[in-house]
């Protein structure tokens, strides 16, 4: 995976760090609205895949878990007081229990990889999301996808309807934030936003060639 592989080198985490530090982001609440909307949507004791340096776990005030690849955004989210773990050390945790979480929470995350890595991604943690949980999704538009060159592939809302199908979950609620969609090719974070719901039994996971259980 181009992107999964790039973002778990240390220079993705200090360009995530520098991006929160440009001095006028210390006089301005930026995550304001970005928190009030995570929270606005109840996800609950949520399960983040891909927490980075711990954004959204801090805006979730500690109802939540991360799962992230790379070490060096691992240590500053844990620095920032954030419960993560590498994918290796959440398995082994207490967290990796049936039916622990409420949530599952996938944000700028899936554009880093193609809609097949999402679903297979979403797939190895759907056992610990409870029966009525939720997947929620974020990724960039138009603007923000072409401002990091570790993007991969473009996910607007049908993108992520084609993640969510095998898994057996389809969308209660789509919108554009914080502005209305015409916006996402000027506004460098305008945001596709997700949430869905289980509708049916997961499909089975494809079979990788050459494997074990593989009929090829």
């Amino acid at each position: 995976m181009r992107g999964s592989a790039s973002t778990a080198e240390k220079a993705y985490t200090e360009r995530l760090i520098r991006k929160q530090m440009v001095w006028w982001k210390r006089f301005i609440d930026v995550q304001a609205p970005y928190r009030w909307n995570l929270r606005r949507i109840e996800p609950g004791f949520t399960l983040e895949i891909g927490c980075g340096i711990g954004r959204n776990l801090l805006h979730l005030e500690g109802n939540g878990v991360g799962v992230d690849h790379s070490l060096h955004s691992l240590e500053i989210a844990r620095a920032r007081g954030c419960r993560a773990f590498t994918p290796e050390e959440f398995k082994r945790s207490e967290y990796s229990q049936p039916e622990t979480f409420d949530s599952l929470l996938l944000a700028h995350v899936a554009e880093h990889m193609t809609a097949a890595e999402a679903s297979a991604l979403l797939r190895e943690y759907l056992p610990q999301l409870k029966a009525t949980g939720k997947i929620i999704i974020i990724t960039p538009q138009e603007r923000g996808f072409a401002s990091d060159a570790t993007h991969v592939e473009f996910v607007d809302w049908q993108n992520i309807r084609t993640i969510l199908q095998p898994l057996g979950f389809a969308p209660v609620q789509e919108y554009s934030f914080p502005f209305p969609r015409f916006f996402g090719t000027l506004f460098i974070y305008n945001e596709f936003i997700s949430i869905s719901q289980r509708t049916q039994a997961a499909e089975p996971a494809p079979v990788e060639p050459g494997s074990r259980t593989s009929r090829a």
